[in-house]
């Protein structure tokens, strides 16, 4: 005879899971057994929602989907950000929670909610498990679900008394490859015909473009092709970042920098774009460049984004069969070039600016100093971003992470220690604003527990900049967005991290250089001027209209 539970850490193991993040309850306990018999390694967090996050870093980093686990009712819904976030930013994850038994009801309805019901708008998919023969289907159907375009969240209900359950057998199913539907000819013909039209050719690489199975493909697409291209901010470093080919990134949705380039295009190949993110330029119906949509799937028609023709299929074998089409035959329009080196002019102004509290430019400048070419930077989500999303340059794909899809505060730092414990050769940064990093700093102790080498930067402005930016350039007064701020050093040191301030801007490299070199868990508290460059940006977004 065998437990539901055990059937389901067999399942994991057959999917190749190897690592669980979460927060058990009683209702996960038979689960927790199995686990403690199993090759996968439970990693218990400080919080679900950091779980979540984990789960869904691995997911992006990896391809394969993350898994974490939650008791039922608070536990569960402490997930929903995490879910949101995979979901919409299409991060292939696994969420598992615990609920009462199904078929008796000995505490009545104590903190039962309708978990399902919640996950059914957050997730790809949801179902609760109601017997133990079901569950290696339930299993295999949920990563296959998961993993295929457009990946994302699912969920799995697995009651205590179904867990607890036994079976003489439940056979488990086997992994079989995924292939991906490829464009028809026809629409390979028609995107060649549209770019041999065009005299300023500009591609754009979006968020579906930076799946790690594209690098080399997506890589050599714009080698052979010779035509400038820009990306979103999730597209950030999906090709490299080096290339003289490279305009910059869309990190405002008109009048940035790099929209003096899209201006002059008269067709933008866009690669991947997924419209869940935020618009890295904003479409018109006349006037404007065509646009040539290349995706998993249909790209969803919006005010901002109704392509004028589009070629489905998987990503990868449509760009080698563009290119082997349109290799040598086109060649970088002399405007647009001119335009890349304005551009990148425009972004290196402010990298060596000495003033204290630090500007971010000198920030994004000295972060990328220290780090290596495979280094990964991890953003939590807040002023900041704009400027690595603008200046800081990728070298290696999924080396700079942030989120523009769900844009959620508190990710930043267990999207780093998902980041460690992937690569632990490499060197791993989270950088964070205060607001966020405050959201899930408990992490910390987790961090520490798992022996990470990490480097945890706060930008500290004791405010949400953001949204204070936002209150600027809205012409309302400044009101309601300071706080205060621990003592962040004191604050490491209290989980058995290191903690270090930064007490001018000379210092910060050398600063970050020693943490790097210390190795454990390093906190820097680094002060942030945003006051100067708010002005700037309001200004900018201003004339520039």
């Amino acid at each position: 005879m065998i437990k539901g539970s055990d059937v389901l850490v067999a399942a994991l193991e057959n999917e190749g899971v190897d690592c669980i993040f979460g927060v058990p309850g009683e209702e996960n306990l038979h689960v927790v057994e199995s686990l403690r018999k199993s090759r996968i390694k439970l990693v218990l967090t400080r919080h679900e929602q950091a779980a979540a996050f984990m789960a869904a870093t691995h997911g992006r980093l990896t391809g394969k989907p993350g898994v974490c686990m939650a008791t039922l009712g608070p536990g569960a819904l402490n997930f929903s950000t995490g879910a949101a976030y995979a979901n919409l930013g299409a991060m292939p994850m696994i969420l598992i929670t615990g609920q009462k038994p199904i078929k008796t009801a000995r505490q009545a309805r104590f903190q039962i909610v309708d978990v399902v019901a919640s996950m059914r708008p957050l997730t790809k998919m949801t179902r609760q498990i109601v017997s133990v023969g079901s569950i290696p289907a339930a299993v295999r159907d949920a990563f296959r679900v998961a993993t295929e375009e457009r990946p994302g969240a699912v969920h799995l209900e697995l009651p205590e008394d179904v867990a607890g359950e036994t079976i003489e057998q439940a056979p488990i199913i086997p992994v079989h490859p995924l292939d991906r539907p490829v464009a028809s000819a026809a629409a390979i013909d028609r995107a060649v015909e549209i770019t041999l039209a065009a005299r300023r050719p500009l591609i754009m690489i979006g968020a579906a473009g930076s799946r790690p199975r594209l690098v080399d493909a997506l890589s050599s697409f714009v080698r052979r092709m010779r035509i400038p291209f820009f990306n979103t901010q999730m597209g950030k470093g999906a090709v490299n970042g080096g290339s003289n080919l490279y305009v910059g990134t869309a990190a405002l949705s008109e009048r940035d920098y790099v929209h003096d380039a899209i201006d002059q295009a008269d067709l933008i190949i866009s690669v991947g774009h997924d419209t869940i993110e935020k618009p890295p330029f904003l479409m018109r119906s006349e006037g404007g460049p065509k646009v040539l949509h290349i995706g998993y799937s249909s790209a969803n028609v919006e005010q901002v984004y109704h392509p004028d023709a589009e070629v489905i299929g998987d990503i990868g074998t449509t760009v080698t069969a563009l290119a082997d089409r349109l290799g040598g035959k086109l060649d970088p329009e002399p405007l647009l070039l001119s335009l890349r080196q304005t551009i990148l002019d425009k972004l290196n102004e402010g990298a060596d600016e000495d003033r204290f509290p630090i500007t971010p430019q000198r920030i994004v400048h000295d972060v990328r100093k220290v780090m290596p070419e495979d280094g990964v930077v991890c953003l939590d989500n807040g002023m900041y971003k704009i400027w690595f999303a603008r200046h800081y340059r990728t070298h290696v794909a999924n080396t700079l992470l942030l989120d523009n899809a769900l844009a959620t505060m508190g990710a930043g730092l267990p999207s780093a220690m998902m980041a460690a414990m992937l690569y632990p050769e490499r060197r791993v940064m989270a950088v964070c604003g205060d607001g966020g990093f405050m959201m899930n700093s408990q992490e910390m102790e987790t961090a520490v527990r798992l022996g990470l080498n990490l480097v945890v930067v706060i930008l500290n402005d004791s405010a949400y900049g953001m949204i204070r930016w936002k209150q600027a350039v809205d012409d309302f007064p400044d009101f309601g967005l300071t706080f205060g701020n621990p003592d962040f050093v004191r604050y490491a040191e209290a989980y058995g991290a290191k903690g270090t301030r930064v007490t001018s801007a000379e210092a910060l490299v050398p600063t970050l250089e020693a943490a790097f070199t210390g190795g454990g868990v390093h906190l820097v508290d680094v002060p942030i001027d945003y006051s100067e460059n708010m002005r700037v940006l309001v200004d900018e977004l201003r004339t520039r209209s």
